[in-house]
């Protein structure tokens, strides 16, 4: 008999028709009433079983967290909640699970608690919704790409270059700990190690997906990076996901264009394919709302602000006017932020992020041109040799959730900021090529895939929306 997904019989039309089912129990009531998910749906089916028909011991193994092959007819349920339920003829416990032990209990559970018990904590509805929701991104991602004429490129997660010169790398070493070899200097001799060379893992495939984009046209990259910073935020993870796009002859005026109908696109998506989910997670997102002192409160739901997204234009403001903005706005006379904006060059923060999108503007915005003192060095510099031709989109209750720029093109310049910053040309001479060798006009961004599911989800915590999060003094799982 050929075995149906939760989904596929909740939404059939299969009625009075012999069906299998397999699944985990969530609730089994009276010797009766058995609620079976397999995660295909955050809806549970309903089996209804005659206990005098099955033997007792058989039942005593069917508790929460059980796995269970069950077959029998579809019917018409007679309870509310559900369309159709299974009037039970054949049971299977495929895994029992200890009730006295099984953590995840039919109760609500702290999210806190849930993140010491990651292995299980996607039996849950909240986390089965945001790893559906977080998939389905992922696909709405690889097909906006691909739909538009994009390569998938590979880039490498060893890498002995660090695209963002901030030096917050973890370490990739077959060397002795204890006793590494020494230079004649008293330095360790990176050159007896693996590769030969002091090596980490990267925190971006920008620099190698440029080399793609100058011979392909249109890449983008989809991996891991990774941030040794010591932060402890609910926005910041040592491991996560990087979509970085590049294109060949495109300027900083068409990134925007790019990005834009990027986010829109994939948001639209899930829109479109995830409402179960999403409509669990807003009234999710409702009742925890409750909770707060109504300061805090977000002014939108959960679906409205994904639409809010989706259907507005993004505000295009200068870096130059945004600092002008903030720096003559109320809580920053009144001095209400925690950082106050004082003069031009400030690095802009979460609060002043979502001061211009949530209060000023009203709609997504996307800064351009900031200072070059505050953005990487791969950036081109402006006419005005202080700022540079970079963007960051930011989004309400987020603040910037992507970051990107028109590259540095021309290899003089280049070679000057490189040299400004102390870096040894020798460590890029691959990037430099790319200036000397049918140099061209080029513009990426980058979007931490985690933030991006973190808006989608309304989740409070970058930590809840990753299957196993690394964070700092936390590696389990």
């Amino acid at each position: 008999m050929k075995s149906y997904s939760v989904k596929e019989l909740l939404s059939s039309n299969l009625s009075l028709q012999e069906v299998t089912v397999k699944g985990w129990v969530k609730t089994f009531r009276s010797n009766r009433f058995i609620a079976l998910n397999d995660g295909s749906t955050l809806n549970n089916i309903q089996c209804v079983l005659d206990f005098e028909n099955f033997d007792e011991i058989l039942l005593k193994q069917v508790s929460t967290g059980a796995a269970l092959e069950v077959s029998g007819t579809l019917v018409e349920s007679q309870g509310r909640g559900q369309s159709v339920e299974i009037q039970v003829k054949e049971l299977k416990v495929l895994g029992t699970s200890d009730p006295d032990t099984y953590p995840i209990q039919p109760k609500k559970h702290s999210l806190e608690f849930l993140r010491e018990k990651a292995h299980l904590r996607v039996r849950t509805n909240t986390f089965a919704a945001v790893m559906r929701v977080r998939s389905t991104l992922s696909f709405a991602i690889h097909k906006y790409f691909q739909d538009n004429g994009f390569y998938n490129v590979h880039t490498p997660i060893i890498t002995g270059s660090d695209a963002e010169g901030a030096g917050e790398m973890f370490r990739v070493s077959t060397l002795d700990q204890k006793n590494p070899p020494l230079t004649e200097e008293g330095e360790i001799d990176f050159k007896q190690d693996f590769f030969g060379k002091e090596t980490n893992l990267t925190v971006s495939g920008q620099l190698e997906a440029e080399t793609f984009a100058m011979a392909l046209g249109k890449v983008y990259t989809f991996g891991p990076t990774f941030r040794a910073e010591n932060s402890n935020t609910s926005r910041h993870l040592a491991e996560f996901w990087m979509i970085e796009p590049e294109v060949a002859f495109n300027d900083l005026d068409a990134n925007m264009d790019l990005a834009e109908d990027f986010i829109k696109n994939v948001i639209n998506y899930i829109l479109e394919n995830c409402d179960e989910d999403l409509q669990f997670l807003e009234k999710r997102l409702l009742d925890e709302e409750k909770t707060k002192p109504q300061a805090e409160r977000s002014d939108m739901a959960l679906i409205e602000k994904l639409k809010f997204v989706a259907e507005n234009n993004f505000k295009r403001v200068s870096y130059t006017e945004a600092i002008d903005i903030l720096k003559n706005c109320k809580p920053n006379k009144k001095k209400k932020f925690q950082y106050i904006i004082e003069e031009w060059g400030a690095d802009l923060q979460s609060e002043h992020e979502r001061y211009l999108v949530e209060k000023h503007f009203n709609c997504p915005v996307i800064l351009f041109d900031y200072p070059a003192d505050i953005k990487a060095f791969y950036m081109r510099l402006n006419e005005d040799g202080k700022t540079v031709r970079a963007m960051d989109i930011l989004f309400p209750g987020i603040g910037e959730i992507v970051g990107g720029s028109q590259r540095e093109e021309r290899l003089d310049v280049l070679k000057e900021k490189v040299a400004a910053l102390g870096i040894d040309e020798k460590e890029l001479w691959w990037y430099l090529d790319l200036r000397k060798f049918g140099t061209a006009t080029h513009s990426g961004f980058g979007l931490g895939f985690e933030r991006l599911v973190l808006f989608a989800t309304g989740m409070g915590n970058i930590r809840d929306v990753i299957p196993f999060p690394r964070t700092p003094q936390n590696a389990e799982f």
